[in-house]
C-alpha cells in the first residue's frame, strides 16, 4: 500500500484551524478549506510511484481489480476528502448521470471552453456525495415543506416577502417551491439586495432558529441565496453522523469538520451564495422540486466492527472501524481499490504508522491488516 501526501484547497470559505489540527500542525493563518485524497487530475495525492493519477494509469487492472475497471473503466471512481467549513459554502445542485452527460455534450457542441467561467459541466458524470461529520456539522439539505418556510419567511416582517409568502401556500407543493426559487433567483438585483438586507436585519433581531439566516447574510450581504436557503431544511450532525446528498437535492454546508466522498466530478449548478455564474435556466432543470427529510444516516455495524453509510449509488462506499484495542488486527483486504484515512488515535495499516489525518492507497486485492486504537475510515466502490 501506499502512504498518500496529499493537497490541501484555500479555499475562502475554509476554516483556518480544523484541518491543521487534525493534522497536530500549526496553521499557516491561510484558510484550508478541503484535503483531497485520489486520482482526481485537479490535485491527485502523490506517493512514492508517482501520483496517484500516474499509478493507476500505469496499470489500471492491477491498482483498481478487474471488477472496478469493467464496471467504471481505467479511473478511481470516487474522491476522499476532510471538509472544513468555516463559513457557508454555496448553495447547489447536482445533476443525475443522464443530466450531466446531456449537459456536458451540449456545451461541447457550443464550444464553451473547460475553464470558462459560465461552463456548468466539466465532464459527462453524476456527483452524488456523502459527507460525515467529525465534530458537529451544521448545513441546509433539501426543501421544507411549503407552508413551513412560508410561516418563516412570514414571521420576518419584511413586506416586500410577501408574495412569496403567497406562493408557498400555492398548490401543488412542487410548484409552488419552483415559482418561489424561480422569483427570488430572477427579482431585479437592486430591490432584492434591499429585500435580504431587511430580512437579514429581521434574522439578527429574531435571533433563534433565525440566527443561522442572520450569519449567511452576514457572509453575502444581499445575495438573494439568503433567502433561498430558508426554505431548506436546516441540519444539524453530531460526530459519527452523515448526510447523503442525491441528483437534485439543493444543500449547503454552513460549518464544521467532515469526511466526504464523491463520484469523481466536478459538475455543481449554483443556486446562490456565490459570486459564481448562476445558470437559472439550467438549475430549474436540475433542482427536484420536492419536500423531503434530510434523512440523517448512522453507520450499519457488521460483525467484524465495519460501520458502513449505506447508500444508493455504487461509485463509492464508505465506512469506518472504531479500535478499542491494539492488539486486535482486522484483515480488510478486498477485491477493489481503497483509500483509508485515520481521523483519531494512531492505527497501523500494513507497515504504515497513521496518525490523525493520514491516509494510504490500498491497490484492488492487496494484503490489508489494521489494528492499533483510533478511528480509520475506509473508502472503497461496489463492484
Amino acid at each position: 500500500m501506499d502512504r498518500l501526501d496529499n493537497t490541501i484547497r484555500p479555499y475562502a470559505w475554509g476554516s483556518p484551524t480544523a484541518i491543521p489540527q487534525l493534522l497536530g500542525v500549526e496553521p499557516t493563518g491561510e484558510p484550508q478549506a478541503e484535503m483531497w485524497m485520489g486520482a482526481h487530475p485537479g490535485a491527485p495525492s502523490r506517493t512514492e510511484r508517482g501520483t496517484l493519477v500516474e499509478v493507476i494509469d500505469a496499470d489500471p487492472e492491477k491498482e483498481l481489480g478487474p471488477a472496478a475497471v469493467a464496471r467504471f473503466g481505467p479511473r478511481l471512481p470516487f474522491l476522499l476528502k476532510i471538509l472544513a467549513a468555516g463559513a457557508p459554502l454555496s448553495l447547489q445542485v447536482h445533476p443525475d448521470l443522464e443530466q450531466a452527460k446531456e449537459g456536458y455534450a451540449d456545451e461541447e457542441r457550443r464550444g464553451i471552453p473547460l475553464d470558462a467561467p459560465h461552463r456548468n459541466y466539466k465532464d459527462a458524470n453524476h456527483k452524488p456525495e456523502l459527507i460525515c461529520a467529525l465534530t458537529e456539522f451544521d448545513g441546509l439539505c433539501g426543501f421544507r415543506p411549503p407552508l413551513e418556510a412560508a410561516g418563516l419567511l412570514d414571521d420576518l416582517g419584511v413586506d416586500s416577502l410577501k408574495p412569496y409568502v403567497d406562493l408557498l401556500h400555492a398548490h401543488p407543493e412542487d410548484a409552488a417551491l419552483r415559482e418561489v426559487l424561480t422569483a427570488i433567483l430572477t427579482a431585479d438585483p437592486e430591490e432584492m439586495s434591499r429585500t435580504v438586507a431587511e430580512a437579514a436585519a429581521a434574522c439578527d433581531r429574531l435571533g433563534g432558529a433565525y440566527a443561522p439566516y442572520a450569519d449567511i447574510a452576514h457572509h453575502y450581504p444581499g445575495d438573494p441565496g439568503v433567502l433561498a436557503a430558508m426554505l431548506l431544511n436546516r441540519v444539524r450532525l453530531q460526530p459519527g453522523e452523515a448526510l447523503y446528498l442525491g441528483a437534485g437535492v439543493p444543500h449547503a454546508y454552513l460549518n464544521g469538520l467532515g469526511v466526504e466522498i464523491m463520484a469523481n466530478s466536478d459538475n455543481v449548478l449554483r443556486c446562490g451564495l456565490t459570486p459564481k455564474h448562476v445558470d437559472v435556466p439550467e438549475l430549474l432543470r436540475i433542482v427536484r422540486f420536492q419536500p423531503s427529510d434530510p434523512g440523517v444516516l448512522r453507520p450499519e455495524a457488521s460483525p467484524d466492527g465495519e460501520e458502513v453509510y449505506e447508500t444508493p449509488i455504487d461509485e463509492f462506499r464508505l465506512s469506518r472501524y472504531v479500535l478499542p484495542e491494539a492488539g486486535t488486527a482486522h484483515d480488510l483486504t478486498r477485491p477493489t481499490p481503497q483509500i483509508l484515512l485515520c481521523t483519531s488515535g494512531t492505527v497501523r495499516a500494513g507497515e504504515h504508522d497513521l496518525t490523525p489525518g493520514r491516509s494510504v492507497f490500498v491497490p484492488a486485492g492487496e494484503k490489508a491488516e489494521v489494528s492499533g486504537t483510533g478511528t480509520l475510515f475506509r473508502a472503497t466502490v461496489v463492484a
